[in-house]
């Protein structure tokens, strides 16, 4: 008796919601090729199996056996979809930023201005990018909430820190109740534990994700509060989580991240939202 391959999907974008329904079902070495699948897709148009297996930490059979699992005969079929999405396309962030780099020369030769130049093409390639990643709605649903909570509880941790500290300041700066979740003490259940039912929750985590931050939501969730998510893979452990998902291009030099487009994101939901708390007012205070 044999077992029946399952279609292959014909397009890419069919193939990332396929990857994304399976991912939980996959085995531990096909979840690693899926986020590379999914988070690199013009390295997958462009490597080599070799290359992409070394870059995504696996043995190259790996790849074929990723493939095969989605219906392909082989990885080249899986991976001409890929080109295939990159020539209806102008060039994109990964590949703009490759080229930026290879401009830039050896990074053991750089000087301290040059490697700043790097930094600034980096950071300039991510946040162009950005407004591609970020859709309108989703800005809109984001500031809904907010607008709606009576207090916001803000989690980050390790290099999400940064951006989760800065929108608890800029929330308190506008009158907005903001409650940093910042584990003092390793109290961050009972800190989560008091997300109350009127309450948001804004959740920021990049890889390696910190269970704490994951924790923290699914809190909230127990108590049907709304989770504004900001990651930086579909297949992140809090993308499924969140009432409002924003999943970000990611900025990185000589393994570097950087935080701009995190923070760029973070500042304009904080200011548009100051900018909907005055219009509300300003609506409340003009007669019928």
């Amino acid at each position: 008796m044999t077992t029946e391959s399952p279609t292959p999907p014909t397009n890419l974008p069919d193939l990332q919601a396929e990857i994304e329904a399976r991912y939980e079902s996959l085995s531990k070495r096909l979840r690693q090729v899926a986020h590379y699948v999914v988070d690199h897709p013009n390295n997958i148009a462009f490597g080599t199996v070799q290359v992409i297996a070394q870059e995504a930490k696996v043995h190259p059979s790996t790849l074929v056996r990723f493939a095969n699992a989605f219906g392909y005969s082989g990885f080249s079929e899986m991976q001409r979809l890929f080109q295939q999405k990159l020539l209806q396309e102008s060039p994109s962030y990964t590949e703009r930023i490759r080229i930026a780099r290879e401009s830039l020369g050896d990074p053991g030769s750089q000087s301290p201005h040059q490697l700043l130049n790097e930094f600034i093409q980096a950071d300039s390639l991510a946040l162009q990018s950005l407004e591609e990643h970020i859709p309108p709605e989703n800005l809109e649903a984001a500031i809904d909430i907010l607008a709606r909570a009576e207090s916001v509880h803000i989690v980050g941790t390790r290099r999400s820190f940064v951006p989760a500290t800065y929108f608890a300041y800029a929330l308190r700066h506008i009158d907005r109740r903001a409650h940093l979740l910042d584990n003092v003490g390793g109290m961050y259940k009972e800190q989560a534990g008091t997300i109350g039912r009127q309450d948001a929750v804004l959740a920021i985590s990049f890889r390696p994700y910190a269970q704490e931050t994951d924790d923290s939501v699914r809190i909230a969730l127990e108590r049907d509060v709304p989770a504004i998510v900001i990651t930086d893979s579909k297949l992140s452990p809090l993308a499924s989580l969140g009432s409002v998902v924003f999943t970000l291009p990611d900025s990185e030099v000589h393994g570097f991240r950087s935080l701009t487009p995190t923070l760029c994101l973070a500042q304009s939901l904080a200011i548009g939202l100051a900018y909907r708390l005055d219009k509300n007012r300003s609506m409340s205070a003009d007669p019928a």
